[in-house]
């Protein structure tokens, strides 16, 4: 058994993530697909790794003192990383979320004791947006500082820095492709320009759910949405401060119940239980794989836990509401 020193401070149980290869993707791919546990981190996604890099860089420019508040808006997780970090550095937090996210979240946010406000799922250019209210929010909160998630470039920054530096070094350096959805950006963003750092032959893929109006923008330069996504968190109408420069070298569209195959396959043939934004990723890393070949090494993202989706994603009655289809063994009452 490997020894792990014990931390110091438990800010640092966010990032260095386990890497692990994804059997039943990988023979599909006809190579092999490895995926970033991401739901190992405290907040239990990959937006852990967002809050810390945003709260710290507000503290470093001296925008966020002692005792100050953070406000987001999120459709969830990284309100939850935010009031997490908040909570274990002394910071109140305030998040705005749409109000057609999953109860599972919602319940979470007020138990880390989030001051949460929901609001009507609207369009950006729509003022009352949730992004747009919690930049309100913010300026009417004394002490508080907006974290702006999208535009604010200390969230791809992180990426750079720590995600992708830990797939090279888990890799040993061995990488041909890397892919995943974009919501922020910051996390493909990111990433990418790190792995391209290292190795400018490293194929970054944005994989993209229906809905999104990325994939024809990189595929044909124009932002225009097609089709629609249950998929919390992910898919994006508009380049943001982190998407700006992202090295997209290709772009997959994922349906969500293409998506929903791979969450069921990997719950139940190798015990991971994930959410929707991870099964489209893995469907995007296969597509990627069968692409770049037998002797390719892929990576996606493993975004956060299934079980902040028991409401939704694996409630066969929401299932057939939305027109998908229910995992087998659930019970339709």
């Amino acid at each position: 058994m490997t020894n792990t020193a014990p931390l110091d401070n438990t800010i640092d149980l966010i990032g260095n993530t386990p890497l692990v290869l994804l059997k039943g993707p990988s023979d599909a791919a006809g190579c092999a697909i490895y995926g970033k546990c991401e739901f190992a981190n405290p907040g239990a996604s990959v937006k852990d790794r967002a809050a810390l890099g945003i709260i710290r860089d507000a503290e470093a420019r001296g925008d966020l003192k002692p005792g100050g508040t953070v406000v987001e808006g999120t459709a969830g997780n990284t309100g939850i990383g935010i009031a997490l970090v908040a909570n274990a550095l002394g910071y109140k937090t305030v998040i705005v979320m749409p109000d057609n996210q999953s109860r599972e979240k919602m319940d979470t946010l007020r138990a880390l004791g989030a001051r949460l406000v929901l609001v009507p799922p609207t369009k950006f250019s729509n003022a009352g947006h949730f992004v747009h209210t919690s930049r309100r929010l913010a300026e009417e909160t004394e002490g508080a500082i907006w974290a702006n998630q999208f535009d604010n470039t200390a969230n791809r920054k992180v990426h750079i820095e720590s995600t992708a530096a830990e797939l090279w070094e888990q890799m040993d350096g061995r990488i041909s492709g890397f892919t995943c959805a974009a919501g922020t950006g910051g996390t493909i963003a990111g990433v990418g320009m790190g792995l391209k750092e290292r190795d400018e032959s490293v194929t970054i893929a944005l994989t993209d759910p229906h809905g999104a109006a990325l994939y024809n923008y990189y595929a044909n330069g124009e932002l225009r949405a097609e089709g629609s996504s249950v998929a919390e968190g992910i898919g994006q109408g508009r380049i943001t401060a982190n998407l700006d420069g992202a090295p997209i070298d290709t772009q997959f569209r994922i349906s969500d119940e293409e998506g929903l195959e791979w969450v069921a396959q990997l719950l139940r043939e190798e015990g991971l239980c994930l959410g929707l934004s991870s099964g489209i990723n893995v469907a995007g890393a296969v597509a990627l794989g069968k692409r770049l070949g037998k002797d390719a090494r892929v990576a996606t993202i493993l975004c956060d836990t299934g079980f902040r989706y028991l409401s939704t994603l694996y409630n066969a009655r929401w299932l057939k509401e939305k027109g998908l289809p229910a995992f087998d063994w659930l019970a339709v009452d």
